[in-house]
């Protein structure tokens, strides 16, 4: 059977279509081919957050972290669905694949959801971080302090998330009206979340305490302060906050409560959970609007003389290795708003001494009166003898350090710590959050008093860091075990199939990529300094030539720049043991791991997926290579759905719009100026081109041609040289081209996407077969391997079968390859003729390379 043949078979089945089911069928799997480009976007997107969130570079909430991990299934269950509609089901196993990896994951997801503990109320002694489920960060904090780690915290129990579930259930019909109301917000409508929230709040208010968590919020307090008259606060402690996200500012804490007042504060805390700004909140990061996870903390009122924060890392400084401390007179809210400034003080972590202190005038602070039977926060002025003196000694400024450094080593990640002094001058801590971590910020200054110039700016910075070394190119295919440690690899694109040497770089320039590639990933999790998208830096840099990467700024330095190279510090970002982080830890081996980087290898099966990552590369590629097949469903097919190119090209060539490919109302026939495909075009522009079209060489007869794009064929040769048909055919769209070429003894295929989303784009192609002899066969599939290796190509050649690739490239570059590729198909016709020595081969290239396409 004819590779025609088969081919046909493949696609169409065994019973012959009507031109409209064989349009219909066609379009369906186009647009199947455009759903999973799609979603392959959008999970590249998904995977470099998660990335970026496990190793501390971006803070993500655990809500945020379900949420990604479940869409990266969904889109990883669709490019699944959409390959096998792309391909006749010839991928099911993978669909089986997602549904295991999706159920693990979905195992991992439930697992960490809120906790089992039943009790209503829980002593700060009772409690530690492995309760967070239970009563919510800011409580697990404090116990965590208090038991773990003997520091200082105010007297104090926590009200579990139990106990707010059970105020909303018990009181019958209150959760289903809720939900109602909930279910009439409208995101988009400020008006509508603060309507529906005053309604939800007056419920939960409205609402009797039950009885049984009444007596037990009761009975903490008599056990915790006793017959004490104590002023307390009611804080919030929801299972969100206080993570490596926090929910801050959202939900509500009430001050100077009492015995008497402690229900009417819980019931207003539990209602905070669907303030206005709460449900803004949710509702714009995708969080579910009936959240009941509010745990709640009750601790005694401190009566601060000072208070303020103190970073166990400088959190702009990136060098810097001190504590930074801010403090003001009387209570810290005003450090925490910044609506003042404060007194600062740098402690050196290594020596636990002073470095620096700026002393901040403090004409104002704010402290509690109290009023009554309760306490209200007021302003008052500072009296002037210290408005101008530190609200700290040298000795306490040291305690806070000591205690931040000493969080810090406990929770390994940086700590944001809020610490009050009282009336006795004794420290307590208030709270401790990780560091906000989002976008490491590296101090410039040394970057902008260089004399040296850079060779190259303006790249894209895919990992961040400053490293140097030689300069060691790297080719597509390259055995890389004898990639030289800590030279600076220097690709033509990005690919990760650099991951076999990674730890050996001690940084990766590529002439394009994307951020949100494969290889941009793993860079980032190798924390290997890379630079991407630098036009021709392939050519321009020499192996051995050694240079500096500043993966900070987008710079390539020539030689070693002392001066960025002493900012080339890689300090590993401790994990945090949040509860988002430890859940990320437990899913990511699920998704983020890549490790089918081979497409040619046996091992690049569905089976062998063992993550998310590992699918979407496994459908991305194989995508490509079902759409190489798709020309050759229409091929034998005449009638209303094609459209007849007129030109001065030797070709009989029908093309087949499937949406957006030519001018509207065009029927039968259709001239170049009709196409509106941008990969088409191009094409054309490329055979018509005068140059080729006035000297080129005119055809004896129909033999060589030349395609582009795609992935397979199926066999290796055409046996007993079997003669194609006479048409060709372009299946074409706004963004879309799959040409396939039959003429004489040649068969070629180009298919390509050109867009503006770089991920995207893709050019393939294919030719084989000709009627000369083996030899003049092989030099002139070895001529064009040579130029289009030249233009970019990622070039594979089999006997006298030429394939080759060029993708993720930027619109620009693939319009100008497409220009030449459309050159190629014209010069190449009668070119094994021409093969009647090895040195042709050459000469013909470099002709055609250098405009001389005679």
């Amino acid at each position: 059977m004819s590779v025609l043949n088969t081919l046909k078979k493949l696609f169409r089945g065994h019973a012959r279509q009507s031109r409209q089911d064989a349009m219909s069928t066609f379009a369906k799997r186009y647009e199947s081919f455009k759903e999973l480009l799609d979603c392959n976007a959008d999970l590249a997107g998904i995977l470099a957050r998660l990335d970026a969130a496990q190793r501390g570079e971006l803070t993500m909430e655990m809500r945020i972290v379900r949420k990604e991990a479940r869409r990266a299934i969904v889109c990883c269950e669709h490019m699944a669905y959409c390959l096998n509609a792309i391909s006749n089901n010839r991928h099911k196993r993978l669909e089986e694949t997602v549904s295991a990896l999706g159920k693990r994951i979905e195992n991992e997801l439930q697992q960490h959801a809120q906790g089992d503990i039943t009790e209503l109320v829980l002593g700060i002694g009772e409690i530690d971080a492995g309760l967070t489920y239970s009563v919510g960060a800011k409580s697990a904090n404090l116990g965590e302090l208090s038991n773990a780690l003997d520091l200082p915290v105010p007297k104090g129990f926590a009200i579990t998330v139990q106990a707010g579930v059970l105020h909303l259930l018990r009181n019958s019909g209150l959760f289903r009206k809720m939900h109602i109301t909930l279910r009439g917000v409208d995101p988009e409508d400020p008006e509508s979340i603060q309507a529906q929230s005053a309604k939800v709040r007056n419920m939960i208010t409205e609402a009797p305490v039950p009885p049984d968590v009444a007596a037990a919020i009761y009975r903490a307090w008599d056990t915790t302060f006793g017959s004490r008259h104590v002023m307390a606060a009611l804080r919030s402690s929801a299972i969100a906050e206080d993570g490596a996200q926090s929910f801050a500012g959202q939900y509500l804490s009430v001050l100077g409560v009492t015995r008497d007042t402690l229900l009417d504060a819980f019931k207003k805390v539990l209602a905070s959970l669907y303030s206005t700004r709460a449900i803004a909140y949710r509702a714009s990061n995708g969080y579910p609007l009936e959240a009941s996870g509010m745990g709640m903390c009750c601790l005694e009122m401190v009566q601060a003389k000072a208070a303020g924060v103190a970073f166990s890392r400088h959190p702009v400084d990136v060098r810097s290795t001190d504590v930074l401390i801010n403090g003001l007179w009387g209570l810290g809210e005003m450090v925490v708003d910044g609506s003042a400034t404060p007194d600062q003080w740098l402690v050196s972590r290594n020596e636990n001494t002073i470095t620096g202190e700026k002393i901040a005038e403090k004409r104002v602070r704010l402290v509690l009166k109290r009023k009554g039977d309760s306490c209200e926060e007021e302003i008052e002025d500072v009296p002037l003898e210290f408005q101008l003196a530190p609200c700290l000694t040298e000795a306490q400024v040291e305690a806070i350090a000591s205690m931040a450094m000493k969080l810090e080593h406990h929770y390994q990640y940086p700590q944001d710590m809020e610490w009050a002094v009282d009336e006795d001058d004794d420290i307590i801590l208030l709270q401790t959050r990780p560091m906000s971590m989002d976008a490491p910020v590296y101090d410039s200054t040394p970057l902008q008093r260089l004399d040296t110039p850079p060779i190259f700016s303006g790249a894209d910075v895919a990992a961040k860091g400053v490293a140097a070394g030689p300069v060691f190119h790297v080719e597509e295919g390259d055995d890389m075990t004898h990639f030289p440690q800590g030279a600076v690899m220097v690709l033509r694109h990005s690919s990760p199939t650099a991951m076999v040497c990674l730890k050996k770089a001690a940084a990766i320039i590529a002439e394009t990529g994307s951020l949100t590639g494969h290889m941009a990933s793993i860079c980032r999790e190798f924390h290997v300094p890379t630079l991407l998208n630098i036009p021709n830096v392939f050519n321009l840099l020499e192996d051995g030539m050694v240079v500096t990467v500043d993966a900070i700024s987008g710079r390539v330095f020539m030689g070693e720049i002392p001066e960025l190279l002493s900012i080339a510090i890689r300090r590993e970002v401790p994990r945090v043991d949040s509860p988002a982080q430890v859940l990320l830890r437990r899913i990511a081996a699920y998704v983020l791991p890549l490790h089918l980087v081979d497409p040619h290898s046996k091992l690049f099966t569905p089976e062998n997926c063992t993550s998310l990552h590992d699918v979407m590369r496994y459908a991305h590629e194989y995508s490509y290579s079902s759409m190489f097949l798709l020309s050759d469903s229409l091929s034998d097919e005449k009638g209303g759905a094609t459209v007849r190119l007129i030109c001065n090209v030797p070709l009989d060539l029908y093309m087949i719009d499937v949406g957006g490919g030519l001018k509207e109302g065009v029927r039968g026939s259709a001239r170049p100026e009709d196409v509106t495909s941008t990969p088409m075009h191009q094409v054309l522009n490329g055979m018509l081109d005068p140059d080729v079209q006035a000297k080129g060489p005119r055809p004896v007869n129909m033999r060589g041609f030349l395609s582009v794009v795609g992935r397979s064929m199926t066999g290796s040769h055409l046996e007993g040289g079997q003669r194609f048909g006479s048409h060709s055919y372009a299946i074409i769209s706004d963004c879309y081209l799959n040409f396939s070429s039959r003429v004489g003894y040649h068969y070629a295929i180009l298919d390509a996407w050109c867009s503006d989303a770089l991920n995207k784009n893709y050019i393939r192609f294919e030719f084989a077969g000709g009627a000369a002899g083996n030899e003049q066969r092989s030099r002139r599939v070895r001529c064009i391997g040579m130029i289009l290796t030249s233009l970019g190509f990622n070039v594979e050649i089999v006997g006298d079968r030429l394939r080759a690739r060029y993708q993720k490239y930027p619109k620009g570059e693939m319009l100008d390859r497409l220009t030449q590729l459309g050159r190629l198909l014209i010069m190449t016709r009668q070119m094994d003729m021409l093969m009647v020595d090895e040195n042709s081969v050459s000469v013909f290239a470099n002709n055609f390379l250098s405009g001389n396409y005679h």
